[in-house]
């Protein structure tokens, strides 16, 4: 069943409606209220297309966190095969926040890196609710550099909140982790292509974005912070988030106008955890469509392309 969101309260008492009528239905043969059922179908359809026609950044924040999106075991399942996973960072231990080994797409050999947020409650603790520790960075460092070394193209799935900022992160280097994979992300001669599929928070998803090319799905959302954080600290109110999502300039939308995104990925009517195969296909063709855009670059071009991408970012919507 669909978990519902705030603003999706008529909705979800539309259809609840329509389920109560099928199931009165189902226990008595005898009631026909199909059509009953089929104009409140009609009714809610109609409702989805106006919720999701325009919504404001703080409800894109709602549904880029939703927790039934799918996430990056989701998309490592459907959109790869023969997928070998790499364990820790050669250091420290092995952080489950973040997935990553080798793998074909579409047959093409690669290196895919992502955050897990996990599904359940036992998953979400095991993987810290996505939120990588040092050694998650560690580990990722590790393997963009092998796949640097193979020539194999890199491509992230970035869904956090943010690094995970614990004592014993901030102990372990979390900050220098960050920055060494940030810094790996530019040194690679090979193509890296980075899709925000839910969140893209902070310095913590910089760390996996820092490519030539990113792609974000239709609702996800990528900032410097999250809406309430930046909420406390300028209002010191977190209940002013809504007011920071807009002033924070988050969606996928005003990204692409800054140049901070290259593409967005449209998502199923209602949000990709309304539609997993629709939104994954749609992921997985445009990560094809960049792989190509890509593949004819010698690294010298690709380091050049990527450094290039991020002296210009700002200099796109300024005036906006």
């Amino acid at each position: 069943m669909t978990q519902y969101m705030e603003f999706e309260k008529p909705l979800a008492e539309i259809e609840g409606k329509a389920e109560e009528l099928r199931a009165m239905a189902r226990d008595s043969k005898d009631m026909d209220v199909s059509d009953e059922a089929a104009a409140l179908d009609t009714k809610a359809a109609a409702m989805l297309v106006d919720l999701y026609a325009n919504l404001t950044p703080w409800r894109k924040c709602q549904v880029a966190r939703h927790p039934e999106r799918p996430h990056c075991k989701d998309y490592l399942k459907e959109m790869f095969t023969e997928y070998t996973p790499l364990a820790g960072d050669r250091n420290f231990a092995d952080d489950h926040a973040v997935m990553g080994g080798l793998a074909r797409f579409n047959d093409q050999p690669v290196m895919v890196i992502g955050h897990e947020k996990g599904d359940d409650t036992k998953s979400r603790i095991e993987r810290n609710f996505g939120m990588a520790r040092p050694e998650g960075y560690r580990k990722a460092t590790r393997l963009m550099d092998l796949a640097g070394r193979f020539g194999l193209p890199v491509i992230t799935l970035v869904d956090t909140a943010g690094a995970y900022p614990g004592k014993g992160a901030e102990e372990r280097g979390q900050s220098e982790a960050i920055a060494r994979a940030t810094e790996k992300c530019l040194q690679i001669g090979v193509p890296l292509i980075s899709v925000i599929i839910g969140e893209g928070g902070s310095g913590g998803a910089v760390a996996f974005a820092t490519a030539n090319r990113v792609a974000m799905l239709e609702h996800s959302i990528y900032s410097v912070i999250s809406p309430e954080g930046c909420a406390s600290i300028l209002w010191k109110d977190s209940e002013k988030m809504r007011e920071a999502a807009e002033a924070l300039r988050l969606t996928a939308q005003d990204l692409k106008q800054l140049g901070v995104a290259d593409r967005i990925i449209p998502e199923p009517l209602g949000g990709a955890h309304r539609d997993w195969p629709a939104a994954i296909d749609a992921v997985k063709a445009e990560i094809a469509d960049m792989l190509k855009e890509l593949g004819g670059k010698s690294k010298k071009a690709l380091i050049a392309d990527r450094r290039q991408k991020f002296l210009d970012l700002g200099s796109k919507g300024l005036a906006a």
